[in-house]
């Protein structure tokens, strides 16, 4: 995890700036407003009961000052507080969600695509559950521990003008108590923390498989075998609870042995002082309230030091993610046309290369059908296209690209909302003009709230056919010269297909389209055919040839 801290400070400076340092003021003149208020209302409380044993005394006994300075304190104390929660998690939520966006940049890099699809829990847990713990990192380790060290000096510097060097017993036992504290929950937390976390991957994974596949678990009769799988995880998870817990209150006796040695020290002090007449009743109740109040931060900091182990594995996964270069999108703006030369790619799984030595180019506001038997080469194109594969050698120029396949990925979101992935920028006026163009303005306006209707998870409230048609639209909307088309009308009604190919011949004009299929009516629409068989250009036919129409006519008809 070399360079790992140093990243990740540099990233929470970066994200919330002076919010870290505000969050660890306040929280420093909270404890120290609540120490203060603890004593000066303990010695005040003590005074006065003293003093009413006397007639001649009560009458002298200033309560105003005291009863002023602990009103003070008290609102001192709660205004901070306040303010402490209002800066710390604010400061913390800022640090989360900079981080989520510079991970999901991070983690968007070639391969992306068969990652989500083989395992989506995991790249999930990277973006939520391992942030989610760094927020461990600000709130109940470096605020507790800046506000025991402040709290520890402090009373130093005080107990040691007011007693001489023994006033410094009490701060260094407190700095010795929080060390241990860390030590021991970092050691101790550490593999129990990382079995904890693993344990929770597989036990989501597990649900996902069991929830997501349960048609196919029965049919193949697997399903009991999913469930089993799925409370193993689950014991797992148990188990690494039950140590993190039995290690929680290990520092929690460990705490308590500490609070009460300190009291104890504090109380035989107490009493040498009060034999050398250096110390009163009021004195003694000032001090040892002074002390309870200084362990305050104790608490939450053995909470963060059970959680150090787990905390500082998410800060490994996610600093090895931060710290790779962020991959730049396989785009060239600087050209229109489409050229890849001499491509060597080779699949993780393959012992051959797919290209060898692979050319093609496309001239700019050319249409070109992609065609070829399963195997092909067709995927891979449009993968080395849009920079989901990255090729082993040779170059690629590609202008800007938008895609369109036969999923339409919409979300549990509002239309608008859907659409704007496309373009943050889109108006009303342009989102109802793409909307118009695909076809689905009329069922849109008739939704209840219009562009603002509600839409159910992956597209629900709308037909396969109206999701495809936003899926259209906002394609559409993205205005790009290079259109990837990777069998868009593949297992929808032929009406819905002809509509749909015939809104992209519409918008088509002046760019340049690459289209994967076996389809007849969508290769329809190309100007040029390319057959790949085995990653080998075997067929390379411009329209007006004789071939051309022999090439379309073996594909699959409507």
């Amino acid at each position: 995890m070399r360079g790992h801290p140093l990243l990740l400070f540099r990233l929470f400076r970066q994200a919330a700036g002076w919010k870290l340092g505000l969050g660890l003021l306040t929280a420093g003149i909270t404890a120290l407003a609540g120490a203060a208020l603890l004593g000066l209302s303990g010695w005040f409380i003590t005074a006065t009961g003293i003093a009413g044993l006397s007639a001649g005394t009560a009458l002298v006994f200033d309560v105003f000052r005291p009863g002023a300075g602990v009103r003070a304190l008290a609102l001192l104390r709660t205004g901070a507080r306040y303010g402490e929660r209002l800066a710390t998690h604010d400061a913390t939520l800022s640090v989360i969600a900079g981080l989520r966006v510079r991970l999901f940049q991070a983690l968007a890099r070639p391969g992306l695509g068969r990652a989500l699809v083989q395992r989506p829990g995991r790249l999930l847990f990277r973006i939520s559950g391992d942030l989610d713990t760094l927020d461990t990192l600000y709130l109940r380790l470096l605020i507790p521990a800046c506000v025991l060290a402040v709290l520890a000096l402090v009373s130093m510097v005080a107990l040691a003008l007011l007693m001489g060097w023994a006033g410094l017993l009490p701060g260094l036992f407190l700095l010795l108590v929080g060390l241990v504290m860390l030590v021991l929950g970092g050691r101790g937390g550490l593999v129990a923390g990382g079995k904890r976390a693993a344990a929770l991957e597989a036990l989501r994974l597990r649900l996902l498989d069991l929830v997501a596949g349960r048609v196919e678990w029965r049919l193949a009769g697997r399903q009991e075998q999913a469930a089993y799988l799925a409370l193993l995880a689950e014991g797992r998870l148990r188990r690494a609870d039950d140590r993190l817990n039995r290690l929680e209150s290990g520092l929690t006796l460990w705490q308590g042995l500490a609070a009460t040695a300190l009291l104890s020290g504090g109380v035989i002090l107490c009493a040498e002082l009060v034999e050398r007449q250096l110390f009163g009743g009021p004195a003694v109740a000032l001090f040892l309230l002074i002390l309870l109040g200084l362990m305050e931060p104790l608490g939450p900091l053995r909470r963060g030091a059970v959680e150090l182990g787990r905390s500082l594995r998410a800060a490994r996964r996610v600093g090895d993610a931060l710290s790779q270069p962020v991959p730049q999108q396989a785009v060239s703006p600087g050209t229109r046309d489409v050229i890849l030369s001499a491509i060597r790619f080779r699949h993780d799984s393959a012992s051959a290369p797919l290209f060898d030595g692979f050319s093609l180019s496309i001239p700019a506001g050319q249409h070109v059908a992609v065609i070829g038997d399963s195997g092909a080469g067709k995927s891979s194109l449009v993968a080395l296209l849009t920079g989901e594969a990255r090729p082993d050698t040779g170059s690629i120029a590609v202008p800007p690209w938008a895609l369109l396949g036969q999923d339409a990925a919409l979300f549990q979101d509002s239309v608008r909302a859907n659409l704007l992935l496309a373009d943050p920028d889109a108006d009303d006026t342009r989102l109802w003009a793409v909307l118009e163009q695909a076809g689905l303005e009329r069922v849109v306006r008739e939704m209840p709230g219009g562009l603002d209707a509600a839409l159910g998870e992956g597209g629900t409230g709308l037909s396969s056919g109206q999701r495809r048609r936003l899926a259209l639209a906002r394609f559409l909307l993205q205005d790009k010269p290079l259109w990837l088309l990777d069998e868009v009308t593949e297992g929808i009604d032929l009406s819905v297909a002809a509509t749909i190919l015939t809104k992209i011949k519409a918008s088509a004009a002046g760019r340049t389209i690459l289209l994967v299929t076996h389809l007849r009516r969508e290769a329809a629409l190309a100007d040029r055919i390319i057959r790949l068989s085995h990653g080998r250009v075997v067929m390379d036919l411009t329209r007006g040839d004789p071939a051309f129409d022999v090439a379309l006519s073996t594909l699959r008809p409507d």
